[in-house]
């Protein structure tokens, strides 16, 4: 071999050896920044605590002071004075007992609790907040998209263009009421632990408060239960929210990732697992959710159960929520990544369908509306919505005890459904 040959091939294998070493570089400066990026944004979202208790599940729960709760991070509410509690409660809330004793007695009438709570309680002046690990972050597309729901994840019945709302993968079995104002929202749900095929999936029970229309000006509050491997990093149910005010894009998250929700309550965490959960032909375990409009301050509020007010979006948040809802939501959705092809067998509810019934299928009972004049009512003109419901259905009806109420859910993938 010539001199010169030899020597563009001694050039060549530097300059490939160059390459090599640059492409490291940026990779591991896109890596660094990458992990300086999670630890900015777990410094944000992690508060300092007085106290942290270690749950069964691998959480821990921070008992993070009200007034340092990430709320406060959002410009607006620098000076924002915390209201303790609602000015009003809606009117009919506490006249049900009857109704609920006569529900309950077909459920465990024992108190769900959270997990963590085997463990300790947070002091009177701070709320549980359950810590972001770094993983968390770094099982999200993004540190940008942590903590949020994909666009279009919203059901739309009556939908003119059906492709729109399937193109993100997300299905839907619900009840929903429109063509009003609303001005909350209550369910009791049932409790169950959906298997979930896919980590990227999820399942989840919840109810949605909606304003506006469903393009990019979306107001949404929502809350419930979910599993979510993704989000959480295991197969717990757990007790969430979310917000919205422009379609899932920019503005909202889950539970506390973001500044919005103001938690006044010192006993239930976001986030944090459900305990007991129902089980086929066996014990059955609901949970009760109340979202309304508190008529004098005009903040949305949220209680769990019949005795833990948990906190509220301000309204300033929202733009039509500012006013009221066109539209309620009850029910579960799933997302289906179709893996291999086909649909996925991610369970909705139970994982049974809705003509299975008690104990089998998962059930919405005691739905109600909260109207103009802060009262509880039935809901008017109940529809129903599925995209496919070979693959999970929904059937109402109603009762001296249950009200108005639907089982929902089914397994997903099955002959039917491929």
């Amino acid at each position: 071999m010539g001199f010169s040959k030899r020597l563009v091939l001694s050039i060549l294998s530097i300059l490939g050896l160059l390459s090599l070493a640059s492409g490291a570089r940026l990779y591991s400066s896109s890596a660094s920044k990458q992990k300086l990026d999670v630890q900015k944004h777990l410094n944000r979202l992690n508060k300092p605590s007085t106290k942290s208790i270690q749950s069964p599940d691998g959480d821990i729960i921070d008992c993070v002071p009200m007034s340092s709760q990430p709320a406060f991070d959002h410009p607006y509410l620098k000076d924002h004075k915390i209201q303790m509690r609602p000015s009003f409660h809606p009117e009919g809330l506490f006249d049900d007992n009857k109704v609920a004793a006569a529900a309950e007695s077909k459920v465990r009438a024992n108190p769900i609790k959270q997990l963590w709570h085997a463990n300790g309680k947070c002091p009177e002046g701070t709320i549980p907040i359950r810590r972001t690990k770094q993983e968390d972050v770094v099982r999200a597309s993004s540190v940008k998209r942590y903590g949020k729901k994909k666009h279009r994840s919203i059901p739309k019945p009556k939908s003119a263009e059906p492709d729109l709302i399937n193109q993100s993968g997300h299905q839907h079995a619900i009840a929903y009421v429109q063509g009003d104002r609303y001005y909350g929202a209550k369910a009791t749900i049932n409790v169950w632990e959906p298997k979930i095929q896919q980590p990227n999936e999820f399942s989840l029970s919840q109810l949605w408060i909606l304003g506006g229309s469903f393009g990019e000006d979306l107001n949404s509050i929502e809350a419930g239960w979910q599993v979510s491997p993704d989000l959480y990093g295991d197969n717990n149910t757990r007790l969430f929210t979310y917000w919205t005010s422009d379609a899932y894009q920019a503005t909202g998250c889950y539970n506390l990732l973001c500044s919005g929700f103001i938690q006044i309550n010192s006993e239930i965490a976001m986030g944090a697992s459900i305990s007991p959960v129902s089980g086929f032909r066996n014990s059955q375990y609901d949970i009760s959710i109340l979202i309304w409009k508190d008529p004098k301050e005009g903040h949305w509020w949220m209680q769990f159960g019949n005795d833990y007010v948990l906190g509220y979006w301000p309204s300033f948040l929202f733009s039509y929520l500012a006013d009221s809802a066109s539209m309620i939501e009850w029910g579960g959705e799933v997302v289906n990544t179709e893996p291999d092809g086909q649909h996925t067998s991610t369970q909705m509810g139970s994982g049974h369908f809705p003509e299975e019934g008690f104990g089998k299928s998962s059930y919405f009972r005691n739905i109600q509306v909260v109207d103009e004049s802060n009262n509880l009512k039935a809901p008017k003109g109940l529809g129903t919505f599925t995209e496919q419901s070979n693959c999970y259905d929904v059937q109402t009806g109603s009762n001296g005890d249950w009200g108005h109420y639907f089982y929902y859910g089914g397994p997903g993938k099955n002959a039917n459904c491929q």
